[in-house]
C-alpha cells in the first residue's frame, strides 16, 4: 500500500539559513475587542557605565528615545520604571571575567537583581562558546554550572543569543514588552496583550 505524503515535512528535514529574519516595525501591539490600542512608547535607560552598550537606534519605532544615564543597578532599564526593571548584559570575557576574577561583585549585583520584578541576564554569545574552552582564565564547566545556579539558586533568567546583534534585539523586545505590559495594568487594561493570549 503506497503511503500518503505530508502536507508539512518534518522540523528536522527543515534547512535553516542561520541568518535572523529583520527585526518587526513594532515587536507586539496590544489588542482589545480586534481594536488596537494606542499606547505610548517608553525611553530606554542606558547605564553611562556602559563601556561598549548596545546600539538600540535601529529600533527608534519602538521607543520614544534612548538616554544614557547613571543606573543603580544593571545596564538598561526603562524610564520611570528603574526599581521595577533591570537588564544586565555581558559578552563572553566579560562574563568568564565576572564569573572567576569579579565574582564576588558581580553575584552581590545578581542577588539584588533577584529582588526587582523584571530582570534578566542577557549574553551576547551563544551558549556554545559559554561552554567551550576560553583563551582566557575561566573553566567553562564553572561559568556554565554558576548561570544555572543564577537561574535556579537566585531565580535571575538569562539568555544566550547567538550574536551581538540578536543581543541588541533581545533586549530592545524585552524593555518594549516591560513596558508595554506596565501600562496596560496601570490603565486598567489587565495583564495580556490580546484576548485569550498573551
Amino acid at each position: 500500500m503506497k503511503r500518503a505524503s505530508t502536507l508539512i515535512k518534518s522540523p528536522l528535514a527543515w534547512h535553516t539559513a542561520n541568518v535572523p529574519a529583520e527585526h518587526p516595525v513594532i515587536p507586539v501591539v496590544a489588542e482589545r475587542g480586534g481594536t488596537q490600542l494606542k499606547t505610548p512608547r517608553g525611553t530606554v535607560l542606558v547605564d553611562t557605565r556602559e563601556r561598549n552598550p548596545l546600539d538600540l537606534s535601529r529600533f527608534e519605532g519602538w521607543f520614544g528615545k534612548v538616554e544614557r544615564k547613571a543606573l543603580k543597578l544593571g545596564d538598561y532599564s526603562i524610564a520611570g520604571l528603574e526599581e521595577e526593571c533591570v537588564v544586565e548584559r555581558k559578552d563572553l570575557s566579560d562574563l568568564v571575567h565576572s564569573l572567576t576574577i569579579g565574582r564576588s561583585v558581580f553575584v552581590n549585583r545578581l542577588k539584588l537583581m533577584s529582588g526587582i520584578r523584571h530582570r534578566l541576564l542577557v549574553i551576547t554569545a551563544p551558549l556554545t562558546q559559554v561552554k567551550a574552552p576560553y583563551p582566557q582564565p575561566g573553566n567553562p564547566n564553572r561559568i556554565f554550572q554558576s548561570l544555572i545556579a543564577v537561574l535556579a539558586g537566585i531565580k535571575v533568567p538569562f539568555l544566550c543569543t547567538d550574536t551581538h546583534e540578536l543581543g541588541e534585539e533581545a533586549v530592545a523586545s524585552y524593555l518594549y514588552q516591560v513596558h508595554l505590559y506596565h501600562w496596560l495594568e496601570t490603565h486598567d487594561h489587565g495583564r495580556f496583550l490580546v484576548d485569550n493570549d498573551l
